[in-house]
């Protein structure tokens, strides 16, 4: 079955992209990161928690590393969806600028040891606070299915967006 688990806090502190702080408040940050869980019994998603105080100021892009991966553990016939919660879409209109984050099953094994990062867009008129600890994204885990002649052979190497040929 699979699972979600950190990634290693240098590979976060490498990604976060936060200059300039103290590296025990980074490690602090890191160590309350929470893992992905269903809100409900009933819901199809995980969300994601922010790793971080942000104020998304207006108009503006960013990327979020979450410190989290997905490990399929061998289901190769799933694939990890990361989309928006819907009351930053509705409120605020945030969105993800590939409008769906794909995670492959072997994401886990790339050089970046898997790490979700999750680009982010505010295209609203106001800057919107994403909090420490609350909710922004939700995976949703899917199994599908390769269509006969259209397998590949080939083995992951790099991270995000490394498959675009």
């Amino acid at each position: 079955m699979s699972h979600f688990e950190k990634v290693s806090f240098e590979q976060w502190k490498k990604d976060c992209g936060i200059k300039g702080l103290p590296e025990a408040e980074l490690r602090k940050w890191y160590e309350d990161i929470k893992l992905p869980r269903q809100a409900t019994a009933g819901s199809a998603g995980c969300d994601f928690f922010m790793p971080y105080n942000l104020n998304f100021e207006a108009g503006s892009k960013f990327k979020i590393a979450t410190g989290i991966r997905w490990v399929a553990d061998g289901a190769n016939d799933r694939v990890l969806l990361i989309v928006p919660r819907s009351g930053l879409g509705f409120k605020y209109g945030i969105r993800l600028p590939n409008t769906v984050g794909v995670i492959d099953a072997d994401y886990a094994e790339a050089e970046n040891e898997g790490h979700i990062l999750v680009a982010f867009e505010n295209p609203s008129s106001e800057d919107v606070q994403l909090p420490q600890g609350k909710p922004f994204v939700q995976g949703i885990i899917v199994k599908y299915e390769v269509p006969e002649g259209a397998e590949s052979e080939d083995a992951r190497i790099g991270g995000f967006g490394s498959t675009d040929g």
